[in-house]
């Protein structure tokens, strides 16, 4: 038992800590510039029209920083689709780079979007098989249900874990690999910014690591309530 509590301490660490520091680069670095030509909106839309990918459409969101592959959207939230920050124009090319992703093919965000897409599901599926394995006990009067109930609730509940571990390549490809070429070689930036940009697109790709880890959170919640 001190071992699990233990465990969902570190993993609580590893959850929120990133978390905190995410913001905290984020908030450095949302000061208005009025040397920038244009909004992180507006600066997204001129790194995909200077790419071709003019059907790709840049909205303002509530629901996050995101690309939609299935609607071929970058989304920002109010404060960087409308700001003239650092933070703003970083986070628009990170999100740009997701459409540059997707225009190519690339697999692992092809495989992001399939996992995605079944995680709430797998999620919900997951909690149910586990509530439900006292009862499946009691009716059957065998531990061996309960034991074979909570094994698959469990790994039902992991495969949230295997959707975040594909994701992280694909968000530090999104950073580094097309963001940050797109930053420093067009010259997009003063050169004085880009240590900053270059620890904003890590901010932006840790975020994932929080996520991976609250999903391991829920898993370890279940191993102590269940005691098993």
């Amino acid at each position: 038992m001190a071992l699990i509590i233990i465990a969902l301490l570190a993993i609580a660490a590893l959850s929120f800590l990133p978390s905190i520091w995410v913001r905290s680069v984020i908030a450095r670095h949302s000061a208005e510039r009025p040397d920038f030509q244009g909004t992180g909106g507006e600066f997204a839309r001129y790194l995909l029209n200077s790419m071709k990918l003019e059907s790709v459409s840049v909205e303002e969101t509530t629901d996050g920083d995101h690309y939609d592959p299935a609607a071929k959207a970058v989304r920002l939230r109010p404060e960087n689709y409308g700001s003239r920050s650092l933070s703003a124009v970083v986070i628009a090319a990170h999100e740009v780079g997701h459409a540059m992703q997707d225009a190519t093919g690339y697999a692992p965000l092809r495989a992001r979007t399939r996992l995605a897409t079944q995680a709430a599901v797998i999620q919900r599926v997951g909690f149910a098989v586990l509530l439900a394995s006292p009862l499946l006990m009691l009716f059957l009067r065998s531990p061996v249900a309960m034991v074979l109930e909570i094994g698959a609730g469990l790994i039902l509940l992991s495969l949230t874990i295997l959707m975040h571990v594909v994701t992280l390549p694909v968000e530090f490809d999104a950073s580094f690999k097309r963001a940050m070429p797109l930053l420093r070689e067009g010259r997009l930036l003063p050169e004085k910014d880009i240590p900053a940009a270059r620890q904003i697109l890590r901010a932006a790709a840790l975020t994932y690591v929080a996520a991976a880890a609250l999903s391991l959170l829920d898993v370890m919640r279940w191993f102590r309530v269940l005691r098993f």
